[in-house]
């Protein structure tokens, strides 16, 4: 075998195995008959350089990501389930986030304003901080907070609507800035482009948020403090040095007693009550 041939036939076999990688990651066109054994020279040089330029686009892009997101800039929880994924962010705040919704928020905020995105729905327990107002960016509208309970439905077809438990919030309008200020007991519809205030008539938006609860991989401490929010019959407590202590646990409409004999099992802690106030401790 001359050169030649044997610089076509090493030529042949790069090409069926970068055919047959791009083929199983999914990244060529369906036919109906495959002929690559023997292309044209130059047609393979058109198409591997195609397939480079296209995988050094894709790749770079797919690290930038990583990096982005490992390096502690942007964090992202998603809730899948049915049950409600509880998550404490930095400053305090809590968000219940429903089936089918995305809470993108910074590990750190920043000294002038905290600020996250939305897609989908979820209830806000919003740490109070005058200095260091919260939003909430969504598709059409911006959430503007102090301190304050609010829920917010931001999920497929359905008009956007917030409902205040309470506080105040000021919503407004990313297309045209029309605002509202919508306080307790409130709740502001966006029909097409005009808001809509009426009395909030649906309590169990907010109470269902304890019904199922999930936790993952949360301090002890910002689950006691989510349970605490939701109701206000028993209040949980643990010994200052437990509060650290990351657990992974589900609710399924669990009292707060039973919440606690939970978390108690879990941890190998126990439980002392002392009126209404159970704690967890060694």
């Amino acid at each position: 075998m001359n050169r030649i041939e044997k610089n076509k036939t090493q030529t042949d076999q790069a090409w069926n195995k970068l055919h047959n990688r791009l083929e199983t990651d999914g990244l060529l066109p369906t036919v109906t008959e495959r002929r690559f054994a023997t292309r044209p020279t130059a047609w393979i040089g058109i198409a591997a350089i195609a397939a480079i330029i296209s995988l050094c686009v894709y790749l770079p892009t797919v690290l930038r990501t990583d990096r982005h997101l490992s390096g502690g800039e942007l964090l992202v929880k998603a809730n899948k389930e049915e049950s409600i994924l509880v998550t404490t962010l930095e400053d305090g705040s809590v968000v219940y986030l429903s089936e089918q919704t995305s809470l993108e928020y910074p590990k750190h905020f920043s000294k002038k304003r905290r600020e996250v995105s939305l897609k989908g729905n979820a209830l806000f327990d919003i740490a109070g901080n005058r200095a260091r107002p919260f939003f909430i960016e969504t598709g059409k509208v911006q959430i503007e907070v102090i301190g304050t309970a609010f829920h917010v439905r931001n999920s497929g077809n359905s008009p956007f609507e917030l409902a205040v438990q309470r506080g105040e919030v000021k919503v407004t309008q990313k297309q045209n800035g029309q605002e509202i200020h919508v306080k307790a007991g409130e709740t502001a519809t966006l029909l097409g482009d005009e808001w809509q205030l009426t009395v909030t008539e649906n309590s169990e938006q907010f109470t269902r948020y304890m019904q199922n609860m999930r936790f993952k991989d949360e301090q002890l401490d910002h689950i006691l403090h989510a349970i605490n929010l939701r109701q206000t019959e028993i209040h949980l407590q643990s010994s200052p040095e437990l509060g650290k202590h990351v657990l992974t646990v589900s609710f399924s409409e669990d009292s707060p007693e039973k919440m606690a004999e939970l978390i108690g099992l879990a941890l190998n802690l126990k439980c002392t009550r002392n009126q209404n106030i159970i704690t967890l401790s060694e």
